[in-house]
């Protein structure tokens, strides 16, 4: 049978597509990790869609790690990228005044917490946030004149920030209702990690000497999409206020509108001495800056250095996206459009047995996987004492407030009417790179992170139509179907009062 010309062409094109992976298998470090799960070649890009050198289609909902707050290749970062081109303007001029840089920190400016644009000054570290955190954290030191730090457990700052040879790197922990290192969830959570934190600090045997400075993370990106309840912030505010500890936040990837404010700090009010940006304010180009309160500016000229730190047409794509999110209002349509996909997809926590909690703030969402078989206690499920599910907090038993981003155990009903909750399950890793897979075969594109890469992650871009977030979510929502089939499939058949309790009971609403 003679081969029609579109047959032909595809052949061709997944030929180049194969040759490409197979050339960058042989040539490219051990040590690459996106590539390894996402064998694709990208050969065009517009908006939320890639096309790959095979000729197939994907909707992006990686965004280059958070990076494309605007999709790929927007027609406002291309004209301000022509237009510096065009100009005849040096590309690269270290750290040197020029009228690019002068609209960036003016556009930047507009946009940042008003107790800190006040006294703001600016940093530009060099071109990755890794960068941006050692300048951060180097100025605490230099300020304080103090060594140690203060973080929190699942943070990610990048592949060196963290391992200081100098300094003590003390890990805290981060309030998470789902996997939550007390025991409990809900409000309960977030009070014992801050009390915890206090009397660190406070208590003079506790081998924890005053740190140079305190660094968080609004929301854990990569730590599983772990957002931080928001009186929590303001307490973790007070706390290094009240003993001159600078608090340093982490924007890297919440910033620019994802979370539905423009900053994640905005959500709790506070004002942080020192916040680190970098993915989205470069536009899709690298950049990476430091902004900190005026009196920590002691360090002499030399204390931070970096050859591309004048990265001029990264400012100019950044200034040309933190305009059209500031003017466009993409931050508030983030939160609105992030809250309906996450009520749609906390419908599946029910419907799929792998799914363990869903959570996030904004369009930064994460779906955590849990082995389907690995219920703990009993029967997997605990029932509260007699004075009542609300009684429970630290019990597991109080359902935290959709607005705080947290995700609690789910409530159910017994036969006799009573509360029963889940117990968090294992993580299931395998079962969410399988979702990845599945997703990839269907034309999507997601994440994971958590601890144990556990959980899929989604970070569309802020520009996502209404219709592209229910494909999204059709795609997702079916790949995660077949892997559950499939789980079901192999798991040992369980007591049918069980099942139907877990699968069939309604929910309990606890206020």
């Amino acid at each position: 049978m003679t081969e029609s010309v579109a047959e032909g062409a595809y052949r061709g094109a997944r030929a180049v597509h194969e040759g490409i992976l197979r050339r960058q298998s042989a040539r490219e470090s051990a040590a690459r990790t996106y590539a390894r799960a996402l064998p694709i070649v990208p050969v065009r890009a517009r908006g939320l869609t890639i096309e790959g050198a095979d000729g197939r289609r994907y909707l992006d909902c990686l965004s280059s790690a958070g990076t494309l707050a605007l999709g790929h290749n927007h027609p406002v970062v291309l004209e301000a990228i022509r237009k510096v081109l065009d100009s005849g303007a040096p590309l690269s001029v270290l750290d040197l005044a020029t009228p690019v840089k002068d609209a960036f920190l003016t556009e930047l400016f507009r946009t940042l917490p008003s107790g800190l644009a006040e006294r703001a000054r600016v940093q530009f570290c060099g071109p990755a946030g890794t960068d941006a955190v050692e300048a951060a954290l180097r100025l605490v030191r230099v300020a304080t004149g103090r060594t140690g730090l203060l973080a929190f457990t699942s943070a990610y700052r990048g592949v060196t920030a963290d391992g200081a040879r100098d300094a003590q790197v003390v890990r805290l922990p981060y309030p998470q209702a789902y996997r939550c290192p007390f025991g409990v969830d809900g409000p309960a959570d977030a009070e014992r990690a801050a009390r915890w934190a206090e009397s660190l600090l406070d208590d003079p045997k506790s081998g924890v000497p005053l740190p140079a400075g305190l660094i968080l993370e609004p929301v854990q990106g990569e730590g599983g999409v772990i957002p931080a309840p928001d009186d929590w912030l303001r307490r973790m505010r007070r706390l290094t206020a009240d003993r001159s500890i600078p608090l340093v936040v982490d924007e890297i990837q919440t910033g620019v509108g994802r979370t539905g404010a423009f900053w994640a700090v905005d959500h709790s009010g506070i004002t942080p001495d020192v916040m680190v940006l970098s993915k989205a304010i470069g536009g899709s180009l690298p950049l990476a800056v430091m902004v900190y309160r005026d009196d920590l500016d002691i360090a002499p000229p030399g204390t931070q250095e970096g050859t591309f730190r004048g990265n001029q047409l990264a400012m100019a794509a950044g200034t040309a996206t933190l305009a059209y999110v500031r003017e466009q209002g993409l931050a508030a349509r983030a939160a609105d459009l992030g809250s309906r996909m996450l009520s749609r997809l906390r419908g599946i926590t029910e419907e799929f047995s792998c799914v363990g909690g869903v959570r996030g703030r904004g369009l930064m969402i994460g779906v955590e996987l849990v082995q389907p078989e690995g219920l703990q206690g009993s029967e997997g499920l605990q029932e509260p004492g007699p004075e009542g599910p609300e009684a429970q907090a630290g019990r597991g038993g109080a359902q935290a407030a959709p607005g705080e981003g947290a995700c609690p155990g789910e409530p159910f009903l017994a036969a006799s009417g009573r509360a029963l909750t889940r117990v968090p399950r294992p993580a299931a890793p395998e079962l969410a790179a399988a979702v990845q897979r599945e997703c990839l075969e269907r034309g999507l594109i997601v994440e994971l992170g958590g601890r144990h890469a556990g959980v899929i992650r989604l970070l569309p871009p802020l520009t996502i139509s209404d219709e592209q977030a229910e494909a999204v979510l059709d795609r997702l929502t079916d790949a995660i179907a077949a892997v559950s089939r499939n789980a079901e499939d192999r798991r040992p058949r369980q007591d049918h009062a069980l099942q139907r309790r877990r699968h069939h009971g309604p929910a309990v609403s606890t206020g």
